[in-house]
C-alpha cells in the first residue's frame, strides 16, 4: 500500500467493535515460547520521507551494471502498460476464484493465459500456473508416473544438460515418492543430449524423458529425434522449453511423429522482472489424454441459458480440498498476479512481438559471442546451434574474470565450473533484446583488458575511457 490510511482512533474503534482492547490480543493464541520477543536491531521507526531517502539510497548502492548473465531468469524489455495494468487494484488484489459467479473477470483472464500458451506450445490443455519453472518440472515428473500406467518403475531420463537448479529441484521434491531420476551425459563437442546416450536404456522400463529446449547451456536440441526415441520405447516426453523461444522454434506439441506429452517451464520472460529472484510463475501444457492428471487449476468457458459466455473452474486440485491423498497434487499453487502480468504481455506483443524479440536476442548473442571470441584464448565451447545463449572457454578463471567485470559495472555471465567442473574456465553468457551495440563492445573490450590484466599477473585493470 502507498500508506496506511486509518488513525489511532479508527483502530481503536475497529478493536471496539470486536471486543479488544489492543493488537496484540489478536495473537494471544500464540504461545509465549514461539513468539520471538523483543527485537532490539531494529532501528528506532522514521518518517515517510526519510524511509523513502533511505530506499533512494539503498538502490543506488546496488547500481544499474549491464547485464549479460542469463541462466534461466532474463532482462528483457516489459512494456509499461503491462505492469500499469497488473497492479490496478481489481488484479492486484484478486485471489482463488473459489466462487465463480463473483470472479468473472479473474476466471476469464486465467482462460485467455490458457488459451495463449497452449497456442504458443501447440499443446491441448494448460493449467493455470504453478510455483515456478523447476518446481513445474517436478511436478511433470510426478504427472508422467501418473499417467504412463503401461510402465511401472518410476524411472525417469534427465539430460545433465539441463538446467542445474531444476534438477536438483526436482530431486528434492520426487525423490521421497519412489521416483528415481537418471541422469543422462552431454555431448563434450556439442553440447547436446545425443541419441546414443540413450542406447543403454533401450528396452528398458523407463517412464519419461526429459527433452530441454534449448538446453541450459544454449544449445539447440534434436528434439524429433528425442521424442521419438521416448515413445519407441513407451515413455513420455517431457517438454522443459523458455517460452519465449517457442515463437521462433517448433512447438513442443509439433515435436516428432507425435509431439511431445508434457510441456513446462518458466514464464519469467513473459513480462515478469527479474526483481531480486522473483516471484516468478511456472508454466505447464499436455495433452488432453492426460488432463486429469495434470495439478493445479483449468479454468473453462460456457454459455448460460441465456447464451452469455461465463467462466468456471472446471478442473481444480489443491491441498484444501477434500480426499486430500488422491489429489494431484498437494504443493502446487496459481500465480495469480504474475500470470496476469504475463497475459497482458502477451497480448501487447502478439506472435509476431514474441517472435521479433526472440530474433533480436539470438542476434544479439551471436553479435556478443563473434566479438569476444575476437579475444585471445576466448573460443565457443560448443559446435551445435543455439539459442538467447552461448557457451566461452577463458584463457583465466572464468569465476575471477567475472568478479573483475562486476567490479566494472557488467554482469558478465555465468561460470559453469560449480556445476560442471569437466568445462573448466567456461561461463555462460547472454544478450538480450536490450543489449546495444555500445554495451556489446564495451563489454568486449573490458573482458580483453582483464585477460591481459590477468595474464600479465597484474591485480590492477587500467579504466576503459570512452
Amino acid at each position: 500500500m502507498p500508506f496506511i490510511p486509518h488513525t489511532a482512533t479508527e483502530l481503536q474503534a475497529m478493536l471496539d467493535v470486536i471486543g479488544i482492547a489492543a493488537i496484540e490480543d489478536l495473537f494471544q493464541e500464540i504461545p509465549p515460547q514461539l513468539r520471538c520477543g523483543t527485537l532490539n536491531n531494529i532501528p528506532a521507526a522514521i518518517n515517510e520521507a526519510q524511509i523513502a531517502g533511505l530506499m533512494r539510497q539503498r538502490a543506488r548502492e546496488d547500481g544499474q551494471p549491464l547485464c549479460f548473465l542469463g541462466a534461466g531468469a532474463y532482462q528483457h524489455h516489459i512494456p509499461a502498460a503491462v505492469w500499469q495494468i497488473a497492479t490496478r487494484g481489481e488484479y492486484y488484489s484478486a485471489y482463488t476464484p473459489y466462487q465463480a459467479e463473483s470472479s468473472q473477470g479473474t476466471l476469464q483472464l486465467l482462460y485467455e493465459y490458457q488459451s495463449m500458451i497452449t497456442s504458443l506450445a501447440a499443446m491441448e490443455v494448460s493449467n493455470a500456473s504453478l510455483y515456478d519453472g523447476a518446481s513445474a518440472l517436478a511436478e511433470a515428473l510426478l504427472m508422467a508416473v501418473r499417467a504412463n500406467k503401461s510402465s511401472k518403475s518410476k524411472r525417469i531420463l534427465i539430460p545433465r544438460a539441463l538446467h542445474p537448479t531444476y534438477r536438483k529441484v526436482a530431486q528434492a521434491i520426487v525423490h521421497n515418492q519412489g521416483l528415481e531420476l537418471v541422469e543422462i551425459p552431454f555431448d563434450m563437442v556439442n553440447g547436446n543430449t545425443s541419441i546414443g546416450a540413450l542406447e543403454p536404456y533401450v528396452g528398458q522400463d523407463i517412464t519419461a524423458l526429459v527433452i530441454p529446449q534449448p538446453n541450459f547451456f544454449g544449445i539447440l536440441e534434436d528434439v524429433a529425434a528425442l521424442t521419438n526415441w521416448a515413445h519407441s520405447n513407451k515413455a513420455l516426453a517431457i517438454a522443459v522449453v523458455n517460452p519465449l523461444a517457442l515463437a521462433i522454434l517448433q512447438p513442443p506439441g509439433n515435436w516428432g511423429n507425435k509431439g511431445a506429452d508434457i510441456c513446462c517451464g518458466e514464464g519469467q520472460p513473459l513480462g515478469i522482472p527479474l526483481s531480486s529472484g522473483g516471484p516468478y510463475f511456472g508454466f505447464m501444457c499436455t495433452k488432453k489424454d492426460y488432463l486429469r492428471q495434470m495439478p493445479g487449476r483449468i479454468v473453462g468457458a460456457t454459455k448460460d441459458r441465456n447464451g452469455k459466455i461465463g467462466y468456471t473452474l472446471t478442473l481444480q486440485a489443491r491441498e484444501q480440498h477434500i480426499r486430500r491423498s488422491k489429489a494431484t497434487s498437494n504443493i502446487c499453487t496459481n500465480q495469480g498476479l504474475m500470470v496476469t502480468a504475463a497475459t497482458i504481455h502477451m497480448a501487447l506483443l502478439g506472435s509476431t512481438g514474441l517472435a521479433q524479440v526472440a530474433t533480436a536476442c539470438h542476434n544479439n548473442t551471436n553479435e556478443l559471442s563473434q566479438q569476444l571470441t575476437t579475444i585471445d584464448g576466448v573460443t565457443k565451447l560448443f559446435k551445435r546451434s543455439i539459442f538467447h545463449e552461448q557457451v566461452l572457454q577463458l584463457p583465466i578463471s572464468a569465476q575471477n574474470c567475472l568478479k573483475a567485470l562486476s567490479a566494472h559495472g557488467i554482469l558478465g555471465g555465468y561460470a559453469l565450473a560449480p556445476d560442471y567442473p569437466e568445462l573448466g574456465n567456461s561461463m555462460l553468457v547472454c544478450a538480450t533484446e536490450l543489449r546495444t551495440d555500445q554495451e556489446i563492445s564495451l563489454y568486449r573490450d573490458t573482458l580483453a583488458r582483464i585477460i591481459t590484466s590477468q595474464n600479465l599477473g597484474s591485480c590492477h585493470i587500467p579504466p576503459i575511457i570512452n
